[in-house]
């Protein structure tokens, strides 16, 4: 996702990335407290005030860094909503409920912009202002941080659910490599390829493993839209 730095550009990205990561966050204690945990409950974080979502790091000097070195994507993340899974009825299985459920607002928060997209211009307002613009940066930005999400590399979404299908024996393990997680994730998938793109050497397993994801679930979703 490209950007400019004029307010109106920097407002049509700020309120998708704080929207999304704020509901992702959200779904996620309160599918975790329909489970048995309230955890996320007792924290403060059953809410939808960004404030309490909102991390230093990852929902503002990542962002603002991707726009400074034109890296071609928006990207963030929210504080992890606190999830206790052993106080879940079902530890395995609500694990994984609880884990899909942030991805899952964001598809939800995605067809749903596309909806408002598309009786916008069935209502004739076919000109691409910034209402449109700001719904297409809201498609675009959830599809990409549900894809994202989705990869079954600790400690992100996808790897609680294939933990919640492994056995007890491999799941520990295997979710213990997320300690380390972000910090390798961060360097792998988007300080690697703006460094090596400075220095003409192209490096991009974002724009494999998520963009490409996500501009074809794009391209579904928003069919439509077009063909209307």
């Amino acid at each position: 996702m490209t950007g400019g730095f004029d307010p109106l550009q920097i407002a049509l990205i700020a309120v998708p990335v704080i929207l999304a990561i704020t509901l992702h966050e959200a779904a996620h204690g309160f599918v975790a407290l329909r489970c048995g945990d309230t955890t996320a409950k007792d924290r403060g974080r059953l809410t939808l005030n960004p404030l309490n979502h909102i991390d230093l790091v990852g929902t503002i000097l990542l962002p603002a860094l991707l726009l400074l070195t034109h890296a071609g994507f928006i990207f963030g993340y929210a504080k992890p909503v606190p999830v206790n899974f052993s106080a879940l009825r079902h530890p395995k299985r609500d694990m994984i409920l609880v884990a899909a459920a942030g991805p899952a607002a964001n598809v939800a928060i995605a067809l749903g912009a596309a909806a408002l997209l598309y009786l916008q211009l069935a209502a004739g307002a076919g000109s691409i202002g910034w209402l449109s613009r700001l719904l297409l940066t809201t498609i675009e930005f959830n599809l990409v941080l549900a894809v994202f999400n989705m990869l079954p590399l600790p400690p992100l979404d996808g790897s609680k659910v294939l933990a919640g299908l492994l056995p007890d024996a491999l799941a520990g393990p295997y979710l213990a490599l997320g300690r380390m997680g972000f910090a390798v994730l961060l360097l792998v998938l988007v300080i690697l390829p703006v460094l090596t793109a400075n220095a003409g050497v192209h490096f991009d397993l974002f724009n494999w493993l998520v963009q490409r994801p996500a501009d074809f679930l794009m391209r579904l979703i928003l069919a439509p839209v077009t063909q209307s």
